[in-house]
């Protein structure tokens, strides 16, 4: 009886004394509002309990006394990065038959120094579209556990597709009878499938749509899911809430995928004139990872990549460049998705310098990856912008990034929920 009452009166003790705010206040010499792509001079942004609590020009009255400061004088500061497109625990310098040397938990081993890279590069937020299943899962935990230092996870758990398709494991023989663990052929396959990769905590849902470039045995044009599999997964997502990526470069897939309620084409290499018309039409986000074919082919085979995936590599990667251009003048809604680990993680930014070369301003891609990736993910309450409400995420930056965009390059601070995660001036 005693022992219940001193744990009862433990309780109250714990439930009767509040917690402790913890308050950062950051000034700089300017500020990118990314909704409207201009500046805001001298801005003081307060931060409390993770949480942005007032953007301004002075700091408010009634802060508390044991406010940090953080000054930064003559930077820049943006929201924290997103990339839309990442794949955490793969990296380029092992490709091809050669990831048969490693063992089977050698790529989620390296999902924590891959997300430290990020981290430091400016991206607080990724969303991860693929790699042994669940382990991006595993991830998401251990970094909002602070277990691990890293960006905010979106997993996706694990892909799906087609027997024989780019979510599947090809290029071994019948005597081998190697298949990934979720293939989805036909409506009910992919409904219970879509089910099962939720219930094993997935929160967002990757499938291939058509072939791709680093797969054996498929071609990035062909079409592998139909248009009722297609509807399915995204039906079946949309009903618990979570949203569909489609990989899919070849024009029929995408233009399938659209119709069909996909929420972002990953890639899009090949869309068409149709395929952009219906993308603007139905509001589909598409993320276009037109940087890393220069890594792939300054590299070539040295790190096991196959002269095959180098060729369709070649053949896809104009095309793309060409299609994202056209896809921008048409006016349809592009986020920043970069595929990082078939380049190096933590160079996810060079990829804003090829987005104004192909037609964005430098306003336009650095809005791709804050505004408008808030919005793709269904997080604007949380993450893309510096607004009160959301999640104390910025970086600096040292240039002007609305005129040259390459100042995103190197960032030498990141804050992450109201705690600075990097400070390298």
């Amino acid at each position: 009886m005693l022992h219940r009452l001193a744990v009862a009166a433990l309780s109250l003790t714990l439930v009767a004394t509040p917690a402790l705010s913890e308050t950062l206040v950051v000034t700089a010499a300017r500020m990118v509002d990314v909704e409207r792509g201009r500046y805001v001079d001298n801005p003081v942004v307060v931060v409390t309990d993770g949480r942005i609590v007032s953007v301004g020009t002075a700091a408010p009255a009634d802060l508390p006394a044991d406010a940090q400061r953080l000054d930064l004088p003559g930077l820049t500061l943006l929201p924290g990065l997103i990339d839309m497109h990442v794949h955490l625990a793969n990296t380029p310098y092992v490709s091809g038959w050669n990831a048969l040397d490693y063992a089977d938990d050698f790529g989620a081993i390296l999902q924590a120094p891959n997300a430290r890279a990020t981290l430091d590069a400016g991206f607080t937020t990724v969303r991860n579209l693929g790699g042994p299943n669940f382990a991006d899962v595993a991830l998401m935990q251990a970094i909002d556990a602070g277990f691990v230092v890293g960006p905010r996870v979106v997993p996706a758990g694990a892909y799906i597709g087609a027997t024989g398709g780019h979510c599947d494991e090809t290029g071994y023989p019948y005597s081998m009878q190697v298949e990934s663990d979720f293939v989805a052929d036909g409506v009910d396959r992919m409904r219970h499938v879509v089910r099962e990769v939720r219930k094993y905590g997935a929160q967002v849902i990757k499938i291939c749509a058509t072939g791709g470039v680093f797969s054996r045995n498929t071609e990035p044009g062909q079409q592998q899911l139909t248009f009722d599999e297609l509807k399915t997964a995204a039906d079946e997502a949309h009903m618990w809430g979570l949203r569909v990526a489609a990989h899919a470069h070849g024009a029929s897939g995408i233009r399938e995928a659209i119709r069909a309620g996909i929420d972002t084409i990953e890639h899009a290499s090949m869309i068409d004139a149709e395929g952009i018309r219906l993308a603007v039409q139905h509001g589909t986000w598409l993320s276009m990872d037109i940087f890393n074919t220069d890594f792939t082919q300054a590299t070539g085979t040295e790190f096991g990549v196959t002269e095959d995936n180098l060729r369709k590599d070649r053949e896809i990667a104009q095309i793309q460049r060409d299609n994202f251009r056209a896809a921008h003048r048409a006016g349809a809604r592009i986020v920043f998705g970069s595929d990082a680990a078939i380049y190096p993680h933590g160079q996810n930014a060079r990829q804003f310098a090829v987005m104004v070369e192909y037609g964005m301003t430098p306003a336009e891609a650095i809005r791709s990856a804050t505004w408008n990736a808030a919005q793709a993910l269904g997080r604007e309450g949380d993450v893309g912008a510096i607004v009160p409400g959301r999640y104390g995420d910025l970086i600096a930056v040292a240039g002007d990034p609305l005129l040259d965009v390459r100042a995103l390059e190197t960032v030498p601070v990141v804050i992450k929920g109201g705690e600075v995660m990097r400070d390298a001036r």
